[in-house]
C-alpha cells in the first residue's frame, strides 16, 4: 500500500503546561497527515464534497503512546493505508521524533468510512481514488 510521511512541527499550542504535546492533539497531526496524503494523490478534500459528494469521517481511533513530544520538537507523522473495503480504509499511522529514523512516540490504527454529504451514510470509495491507492504512480 501507500507510505506518506509529513512534518510537523510542535508549537505552544499544542503542548500542556509541562512543555509536553496533549494527548489528544496526535488526533490532529494523524489529520493532517491524511489529508495532506489524499492531496500528494490529487484529491483536495473540498472538491470531494463537492464534485464527488463525499466525505471521509473517522469512524474508529485506536492510539498507543509511547514517549513524550515537547515543545520545538520536529515529529515525522506517516500515514499507510494498510487495507480498504468497499466504503472504508484503515490507517496505521505513526509520529515520530524527527523521522522516520527517529524515536516512537506514538502509533494509531484509524479507520476512515467513505459517506455521502447528503445522506451522512457510508458508501463506496470512488474507483478513481481506489485506483490511485492501488497504483499511485
Amino acid at each position: 500500500m501507500n507510505k506518506f510521511g509529513w512534518q510537523v512541527r510542535v508549537y505552544h499550542e499544542d503542548v500542556d503546561t509541562m512543555g509536553i504535546v496533549y494527548y489528544g492533539n496526535y488526533l490532529k497531526f494523524y489529520e493532517r497527515a491524511r489529508t495532506e496524503f489524499l492531496r500528494s494523490l490529487g484529491f483536495e478534500q473540498d472538491d470531494l464534497m463537492h464534485d464527488l459528494n463525499i466525505m471521509f469521517v473517522v469512524k474508529k481511533v485506536e492510539m498507543n503512546y509511547f514517549l513524550p513530544a515537547r515543545y520545538n520538537d520536529r515529529l515525522w507523522v506517516t500515514a499507510d493505508v494498510s487495507s480498504f473495503r468497499q466504503s472504508s480504509f484503515h490507517f496505521d499511522q505513526k509520529v515520530y521524533r524527527e523521522d522516520a529514523e527517529g524515536e516512537l512516540l506514538n502509533q494509531a490504527t484509524i479507520v476512515v468510512v467513505c459517506v455521502d454529504t447528503k445522506t451522512v451514510r457510508p458508501c463506496p470509495v470512488p474507483g478513481i481514488i481506489l485506483k490511485k491507492l492501488r497504483d499511485p504512480g
